[in-house]
């Protein structure tokens, strides 16, 4: 993903102190941009957006956890752009994102995005298209972002290097999680790359082979 001659590069942000990653996502044709799961730490996210002389024109958001949007409303005001994402079955969670993230110390503001996003549904990023996948389990409405052409999944925290999402938080659902993982995920591609929120990337056949929750010799 490192060669300006694709159309999309990408550039992980850890943040708060849960260390999330955000990910700044452009076009390289454009020049345009989004930030995807804008957890905290605005002044860094925003020199990245500088450093890579990016023009962020949306905010992108994979669920409603503060470590993911809690700073989305803010930067959202900032930069004179709208949020899109996630699904509206995570309202209940955007409802209380100030609430939650005083207990880690992240400043939060609850929102309601520009657009709620479900199964089927596009969003741009300059002029690369992702495709939009509900996949519940982690939360209600958790969805995650797919471009076939560059092989890339922004995954939120659905999927991780050799570990899967909790879902021992309010509304989680660990059999939706698996199927969300096996009926959304793996059609993508064994060569797709992914980047979860936290930790480090995978691809979808590495963790089809040697994941202990959703390997395919797991779930046969």
């Amino acid at each position: 993903m490192a060669s300006t001659a694709q159309p999309l590069r990408a550039a992980i942000i850890p943040v708060t102190p849960l260390q999330q990653n955000c990910t700044l996502l452009w076009c390289t044709k454009t020049m345009r941009g989004a930030f995807v799961d804008p957890g905290g730490d605005l002044p860094l996210l925003k020199s990245q957006m500088e450093k890579h002389d990016v023009t962020i024109e949306k905010i992108l958001v994979t669920h409603g956890h503060f470590d993911h949007c809690g700073g989305a409303a803010q930067l959202a005001d900032d930069l004179s752009v709208k949020i899109e994402g996630p699904h509206p079955e995570d309202m209940f969670l955007l409802e209380k994102l100030h609430e939650d993230g005083l207990r880690y110390d992240v400043p939060g503001r609850s929102f309601v995005p520009s657009r709620w996003l479900d199964q089927g549904d596009t969003v741009t990023v300059g002029e690369v298209e992702f495709a939009v996948h509900h996949t519940p389990g982690h939360t209600p409405g958790h969805v995650v972002f797919h471009n076939a052409e560059s092989k890339l999944a922004i995954v939120g925290d659905v999927l991780f290097r050799g570990s899967i999402g909790r879902t021992d938080f309010p509304r989680g659902n660990h059999q939706e999680l698996i199927n969300s993982i096996v009926t959304r995920l793996w059609p993508m591609g064994d060569d797709t790359f992914f980047l979860p929120g936290h930790g480090d990337p995978s691809t979808f056949g590495q963790e089809r082979q040697s994941n202990p929750f959703v390997a395919d010799s797991v779930i046969a």
